[in-house]
């Protein structure tokens, strides 16, 4: 009985191999047609100024001040080759108006351009934008 539970349970997952591993490629993090940004480059887009340039731009939503809403939005920036922000998406928010004033102030950012083998190219680059109360 054991034994051939443990084939049944063999062939279940040769059958399903396919699927999974389908989801599981590793890819060469290329641009695609859907997606021409690259996760990562050998030089990744800077922030000019770095992060404070973009925390300088931030101000405290006040439903967020009521509610006492603290924590991290992590925003996706899509950055060309010429350094500007083409778009920028929430990742994970913490809503009460923090996620919007997190994605204005990132698109108002200046970025160096990513590049590979010295060539500047479209790059996609998560940042956390943290809102803390002060007491």
């Amino acid at each position: 009985m054991v034994v051939r539970l443990k084939n049944v349970v063999f062939g279940i997952l040769l059958c399903l191999l396919p699927i999974l591993s389908a989801n599981l490629k590793v890819s060469d993090a290329g641009p695609t047609q859907e997606d021409p940004y690259l996760a990562y480059a050998e030089e990744m887009p800077q922030i000019q100024g770095g992060l404070a340039s973009i925390m300088k731009n931030i101000k405290y939503p006040q439903q967020a001040k009521e509610l006492g809403v603290e924590g991290t939005v992590y925003v996706m920036a899509f950055i060309d080759e010429n350094g500007n922000i083409n778009d920028a998406i929430v990742i994970k928010g913490i809503g009460a108006g923090c996620d919007g004033v997190a994605v204005d102030a990132i698109k108002q950012a200046k970025f160096s351009p990513a590049k590979n083998k010295g060539q500047a190219v479209k790059a996609k680059l998560s940042l956390p934008i943290k809102f803390k109360l002060s007491n």
